[in-house]
């Protein structure tokens, strides 16, 4: 590990110019590739304090054994070089877009004599008309299937073609009018040309013109009586339609754009691209990358940016781009696309309509593309062992923890407190181990109290059921209700995993102490760094950014977050829409919902009479006066407000949301006086699962 001061170039040396800049290893390795408006200030920056540098930048320049710059004259030149050197040196710690296969694209050989449409993957050809990509090979077939019909262009193979004009007949297709079969000179090299150029004219967007044209002569048909061929021209309009039906309409009819998503986490990064060309979308692309260097958002959309169009000229480039953050430096970025396409190109961020809401489209794709990324890493049990085993090796434990469990607290600002435990064996989640619980020893904001309370709730019921069966005791109800199923709390995980930092680890490790319980070993994981804290460490244990057991440490946190912050929501929408009828015995929903459909309000129904309750179908006098005896006890409730207008909300409200509480209070039923609750019950999936 070098020593960043001993390779510090000497004050002065740096220019104050734009340029790009090189980090080679002590074997002479391009490790890294930056560039910089000001490399003067950019580089000063690596060779400050290593205490202040982001864990990842730290550990490029302690890689590091030197550094050189090459200075450019403006700053488009060095998003140019830095893309070169990017791909001639693939540096270890630069962010990298990878494929995860060979997108195919719809290709018309214009260059040929007799065009040819087919499927092609890798490197694009000069001459050669491109559409798509498509996220598979058959959707490609089957556009232009229903395509040939109207376009009969040459589909075979070079072989094929001067096989079929060598014998003088044609293959299949051109017996059953799929191909205008030039090759036995049917129609002439001008004409068939001709047909391919209409064919790449409709694949472009320009689709509208050509059906109408074809509507005009199937009525044109229709008009002189010739029907056979105007039902011929109805079952190519048809064709056509189906065909565009395969690539939805999206936005407007002249929109060229493509639409660049990201989800991300600390570690990595999805990205996923819609191709938007003629208003639909014409395909799709999506990678994952490792963030090997301290980057923003903005600086995942231009590396992005830089490997979908760094070798792309012309159309390949839209007129559009629509990113989720803009890079730091637009100006340069926009310029060098404009320089690719040869025309003026938009790079910006969609505010409001069809675009930003395709974006959200997009932006969905690419939060589960990031999931599925992880769940296929997850789902291998070759990498649960070697996760556990890491996780083992990491905090010293004696052998692999096959039971995880995590615990995570949730609020709004210290009301509706929950916490929630979530269960990991063998790797893989098991949700009818998963317990929430409301946290009833105090009041108000206090995250690490409240841990050092669930932490206690749980074990000390995990001691009540070993005090009443014994330690693992063997027989046929050794851990088992009288029904057999396992008893809630009867099985002791090998770790215990809080989402936080030092206090929320030493509150479980106290927690546990108080108990008498000294087997079961504790750990935090805190967000911000996701660095692995343990009970009486100043440091914390710090996994490898690959490491395996680190994303399964990842998982469970996260899958606690998750589960606690869903609780807390359904808890909280439903003392949003607590009413004073709730108290009244024996009123289910469907009388309350009859109640308010009568009246129109809880404020009409207080003022009114027993007889004009008794009205209501459904309602008793002796339910009517229950009814009137909770509303007079009952205090008004203070109005609400709405935050974002101001706007003070009246009782009215519960009008319009009386349909929706029946749903919230089945989500948030939470058993009696803040006791956990099985996650195996029906309510609780229904909360699981929103």
């Amino acid at each position: 590990m070098a020593d960043p001061s001993s390779y510090r170039p000497k004050p002065g040396q740096i220019p104050d110019s734009p340029g790009v800049y090189k980090f080679r290893d002590e074997h002479r390795r391009v490790i890294y590739v930056g560039k910089a408006k000001s490399l003067r200030q950019r580089l000063a920056s690596y060779f400050q304090d290593l205490s202040g540098l982001h864990p990842r930048t730290r550990t490029m320049v302690t890689t590091a054994a030197s550094v050189e710059w090459t200075v450019v004259s403006t700053e488009v030149e060095a998003l140019q070089l830095e893309y070169s050197w990017i791909k001639e040196y693939d540096p270890r710690f630069n962010v990298k877009y990878r494929d995860d296969k060979s997108y195919p694209y719809l290709a018309v050989t214009m260059n040929e004599e007799f065009p040819r449409v087919q499927v092609m993957r890798g490197q694009k050809k000069k001459g050669v008309r491109y559409f798509g990509p498509y996220g598979h090979a058959w959707a490609i077939r089957d556009t232009v299937d229903l395509l040939l019909r109207v376009f009969p262009v040459r589909t075979c193979s070079a072989g094929v073609f001067k096989n079929a004009a060598r014998t003088g007949r044609p293959c299949l297709l051109g017996y059953i009018g799929k191909c205008s079969a030039p090759c036995v000179e049917r129609v002439s090299p001008e004409e068939h040309r001709e047909l391919a150029e209409e064919f790449c004219d409709f694949m472009a967007g320009r689709t509208g013109t050509y059906i109408r044209r074809l509507e005009a002569r199937m009525t044109e048909a229709a008009e002189e009586m010739e029907y056979e061929r105007a039902a011929r021209l109805r079952d190519d309009i048809e064709a056509l339609k189906k065909a565009m039906e395969k690539s939805a309409v999206v936005l407007a009819d002249a929109t060229d754009a493509d639409l660049i998503a990201l989800a991300e986490d600390e570690l990595e990064a999805a990205v996923q691209i819609f191709h938007v060309r003629g208003g639909r979308v014409r395909g799709q692309r999506g990678w994952v990358t490792d963030k090997v260097e301290a980057v923003t958002t903005g600086d995942l959309v231009e590396h992005a940016l830089q490997q979908l169009y760094g070798e792309e000229t012309g159309d390949s480039v839209p007129k559009e781009v629509l990113v989720p953050a803009l890079p730091e430096l637009v100006e340069p970025v926009q310029e060098w696309l404009a320089e690719r396409r040869g025309s003026n190109v938009s790079l910006r961020i969609p505010q409001r309509g069809d675009k930003k809401a395709l974006m959200e489209t997009v932006q969905r794709n690419a939060l589960q593309a990031l999931g599925l990324h992880k769940t296929k890493r997850a789902s291998d049990l070759t990498t649960r062992s070697r996760a556990l085993e890491e996780i083992a090796e990491a905090l010293d434990l004696d052998s692999a923890p096959l039971r995880i469990e995590c615990y995570d607290i949730s609020h709004l600002q210290g009301d509706d407190v929950v916490a929630s435990m979530v269960v990991f064996e063998d790797g893989l989640a098991r949700k009818s181990e998963y317990r929430r619980f409301q946290i009833k020893g105090f009041e108000g904001q206090d995250d690490v109290r409240s841990m050092h309370e669930v932490i206690t709730r749980r074990f000390r019921r995990y001691l009540a059921e070993k005090e009443k069966t014994g330690e693992w005791a063997d027989g046929e109800n050794g851990l088992t209700e009288e029904d057999g199923r396992p008893k809630r709390f009867a099985y002791p995980p090998q770790l215990v995993v809080v989402d936080g930092g030092q206090p929320q680890v030493a509150a479980a490790k106290r927690a546990l102490d108080e108990l008498g319980i000294d087997d079961i070993a504790v750990c935090g994981l805190a967000k911000r760094l996701e660095e692995v804290w343990v009970p009486g460490e100043d440091d914390p244990v710090v996994l490898p950014r690959t490491s395996e057991g680190l994303y399964l440490l990842q998982r469970v946190r996260d899958e606690a977050h998750r589960f606690a912050i869903t609780y807390q929501r359904a808890k909280r929408a439903r003392r949003f829409r607590a009413s004073p009828l709730d108290d009244v015995p024996g009123l289910g929903e469907t009388r309350k919902q009859a109640l308010i459909k009568h009246f129109g309000s809880v404020k009409k129904l207080r003022s009114a009479t027993i007889d004009q309750i008794c009205e209501v179908p459904g309602i008793g006098r002796k339910t009517a006066e229950a009814i009137t005896v909770a509303l007079a006890q009952a205090a008004p409730a203070a109005p609400a407000v709405n935050t974002a207008t101001g706007e003070i909300m009246e009782d009215e409200e519960y009008a319009t949301d009386a349909t929706d509480a029946t749903d919230a209070e089945s989500e948030t039923t939470a058993g009696s006086a803040g006791e956990p609750v099985s996650a195996g019950s029906s309510d609780e999936r229904r909360g699981q699962e929103r």
